[in-house]
C-alpha cells in the first residue's frame, strides 16, 4: 500500500479540504518531516507521491499544498514533475502552492522561467537575507535586509523567474533563495524550513499556514479518535466479526484498544508467538494483556511453523516476505476456528501499521516506479500475501509514532505499555543477520538483548531513549577467555533517540555504562567474545540491521 492509496483512505472529514495539507513527494529524505511539522502546528497534513495521477487526489480540496525537495534536476530526461492538470486543481481548490528545494525549481520551471547547474554549489548552513520590502512569507518593510541561517540542499539554481514572480531572499552567494506571486497564490523556498538546522524555518512555515493560507490549526487527536471509531464501525457491519493481531508493542495494542472500544467484543485479538521474540516476552506480554488491558487475548504458539519456513533463508527480504505469509496462515487458521466456535467466520484483521511504515514501503518518484525509495518492505504492508482472505483494518497508517502514544493515552492504555521501546514486526528475524535458524543464535541474542535494555533500565535512560537493542553478527572472531583462545560469535548494541522513528541519531552513553554492559555480556553469554556499538544515525542507515 502506497501514499497515493493512503490518500483514497483519508477520513471523511479531512476529505472535505478545510484545513487540509497535502505534501507532494518528489523523493527528498526530509519530505517526511515536513508532514510532521505540519502536524504538529495542528493542521491535518498528507504525503502522498508527486508523481502520482491527478484521479488519486479526486475529492480533496487541500487549503495548501507543498512540494518537496528531491534529488533530480528539473531539466533532466525523465525527471520527476507533478500529474498534468495539477497547476489547474490547486487553482480550482483555491489551494496555496509552497514549492520546497526542488519544489520551488519545478514551479520556476513549470511557469517559463529558468532553472540551470549553479556555479556555486549550496549544502548545509547558509545564510539568507531578505530583499523584498514587502513579503507575505516574511513580513513587511522591517524585515529588508534581515538575516536567517538556513540548510540549504542543491547543485542547480533558478536563474530567470516566470512572469508575476519575484524573488524575495537571496543566499549570501547571491542565489535565488526564497520567490513569490501572491496574485496566483504560488510561493517557494530554495532551502529547508523543516529541519532544526533552518534556526526560522518553523516560523516560515507558521506564516504560510496561517497568515497566506488562512487555516485553522484544528487538528486534533481526540478528533482523530472519533473519526476513526465511525470509520470502523461504518466498516464492519453490526454482525460482523474482527480479529486483532497483538505483538505487545505500542502499535497492535493501541489498534487493538481503537477497535474494541468501537464493536467491542465482536473483537478477537490473539498473540502470536513465532519463535522470534525476545527473551520471555510471550509471558510477560501475556501478563500485561489479562492484568492492565482486560482484552480478551488468546496465545498460539507457532514458532516451529515460522523457524522451520525460515530454515536456510538469508535474504532480509525473503524473510520478511515470509514472516509475512506465515503471520496471515496462522491469523486464516485461528479465524476458521473461530468460525467453529461462534458460528460466522470473521472478516477483517487489524494491524498496527503507521505512517512511516507506509512511507519507508513505497518506490520513488523518477525510478520509474510510484513513490519515495524503497527501504524495506514491512511484514503489514509490503510481505502480505496478495490472496489474503481477511480485509485490513489499519486505524493508525496516517499516524506517527508519537501521535500514537497521544491517541493511546487518550484510550487510557497504560503509560508502562505506551512507553515500550518499538520492536519490529519480523522481530528477531531482522536482528539475526542471516539464517536466524543457525546454531543458537535466537537464544544467544536474547540473552545480550535482556542484558543490555535492563542496564538501560536500571540506569534511568529507558524512557530517554527511543529504541534500544542488539544484533547477532554471522562473523566469528578471535578471543582471550580464561586464558584460551577462542572462535566466537560477535554481537552488536545499537540505541537510538528520535522523535519518530524516521530519523534517529546514536545515543551517547558513558564510557562507565559501555563497560558493565560488554563485561556483563562477555562474562554471562556462552559464545560471544566481542560487542560492538553502532554509532551511525539514520540516515545513512536505518534503524534495523535488515
Amino acid at each position: 500500500m502506497g501514499s497515493t492509496a493512503a490518500a483514497s483512505a483519508l477520513p471523511a472529514s479531512a476529505g472535505s479540504g478545510e484545513n487540509l495539507v497535502l505534501i507532494l513527494d518528489f523523493g527528498s529524505q526530509y519530505t517526511h518531516l515536513i508532514t510532521r511539522r505540519v502536524r504538529q502546528l495542528g493542521v491535518l497534513s498528507l504525503c502522498v507521491s508527486g508523481t502520482a495521477p491527478l484521479a488519486s487526489l479526486e475529492g480533496l480540496r487541500p487549503r495548501a499544498v507543498i512540494l518537496s525537495g528531491g534529488p533530480h534536476s528539473v531539466h533532466a530526461p525523465g525527471a520527476p514533475s507533478f500529474p498534468k492538470g495539477f497547476l489547474d486543481f490547486a487553482a480550482d481548490a483555491g489551494a496555496h502552492v509552497l514549492g520546497v528545494c526542488y519544489g520551488m525549481q519545478l514551479l520556476v520551471q513549470s511557469f517559463g522561467g529558468a532553472v540551470e547547474s549553479g556555479e556555486k554549489q549550496e549544502y548545509g548552513k547558509m545564510e539568507v537575507e531578505v530583499t523584498a520590502g514587502s513579503s507575505a512569507l516574511y513580513g513587511g518593510e522591517g524585515e529588508v535586509g534581515k538575516r536567517q541561517t538556513v540548510w540549504m540542499s542543491h547543485g542547480d539554481e533558478v536563474v530567470r523567474l516566470p512572469e508575476g514572480f519575484e524573488v524575495v531572499a537571496r543566499s549570501v552567494q547571491g542565489a535565488v533563495a526564497a520567490i513569490e506571486n501572491r496574485g496566483k497564490r504560488f510561493y517557494g523556498l530554495q532551502y529547508h524550513p523543516e529541519v532544526t538546522h533552518s534556526s526560522q524555518g518553523m516560523e516560515t512555515l507558521r506564516r504560510f499556514l496561517f497568515d497566506i493560507c488562512g487555516i485553522q490549526a484544528d487538528w486534533k487527536m481526540q478528533d482523530v479518535m472519533d473519526e476513526e471509531i465511525k470509520t470502523i464501525q461504518s466498516m464492519v457491519g453490526p454482525d460482523e466479526h474482527v480479529i486483532c493481531a497483538l505483538s505487545g508493542g505500542v502499535d497492535s495494542t493501541v489498534a487493538a484498544t481503537l477497535v474494541h472500544k468501537a464493536i467491542g467484543d465482536r473483537l478477537h485479538c490473539v498473540f502470536v508467538d513465532n519463535g522470534l521474540l525476545r527473551y520471555k516476552e510471550r509471558e510477560r506480554v501475556m501478563s500485561t494483556f489479562e492484568s492492565d488491558l482486560h482484552l480478551p487475548v488468546t496465545c498460539v504458539d507457532a514458532s516451529e511453523q515460522f523457524l522451520s519456513q525460515l530454515k536456510g533463508v538469508e535474504d532480509p527480504e525473503q524473510k520478511r516476505k515470509i514472516i509475512g505469509r506465515e503471520f496471515i496462515a496462522v491469523f486464516d487458521a485461528f479465524a476458521q476456528k473461530l468460525e467453529q466456535e461462534i458460528g460466522k467466520r470473521p472478516e477483517y484483521l487489524v494491524q498496527g501499521t503507521l505512517y512511516p511504515d507506509v512511507i519507508e514501503s513505497c518506490p520513488p518518484p523518477g525510478s520509474g516506479r510510484t513513490h519515495s525509495h524503497t527501504i524495506k518492505s514491512h511484514h503489514n504492508v509490503g510481505g502480505l500475501p496478495k490472496d489474503m482472505k481477511l480485509k485490513l483494518i489499519e486505524p493508525l497508517k496516517l499516524l506517527f509514532k508519537d501521535e500514537v502514544r497521544k491517541l493511546g493515552s487518550i484510550l487510557n492504555v497504560p503509560e508502562s505499555f505506551l512507553k515500550r521501546h518499538p520492536f519490529p514486526g519480523p522481530g528477531l528475524a531482522v536482528r539475526v543477520l542471516g539464517d536466524v535458524t543457525a546454531g543458537n543464535a535466537l537464544e544467544t541474542l536474547r540473552q545480550v538483548d535482556e542484558i543490555f535494555v535492563q542496564a538501560i533500565k536500571d540506569a534511568g535512560l529507558y524512557d530517554t531513549i527511543w529504541q534500544a537493542f542488539a544484533v547477532f553478527l554471522p562473523v566469528q572472531t578471535v578471543g582471550v577467555q580464561g586464558d584460551q583462545r577462542t572462535h566466537s560469535n560477535a554481537v552488536t548494541l545499537r540505541a537510538i533517540t528520535s522523535e519518530d522513528g524516521m530519523t534517529a541519531d546514536w545515543y551517547y552513553f558513558d564510557r562507565d555504562f559501555l563497560v558493565d554492559v560488554v563485561n556483563k555480556i562477555c562474562n554471562n553469554v556462552r559464545g560471544i567474545n566481542r560487542v560492538c556499538y553502532d554509532i551511525t544515525s539514520k540516515p545513512p542507515a536505518t534503524v534495523e540491521w535488515e
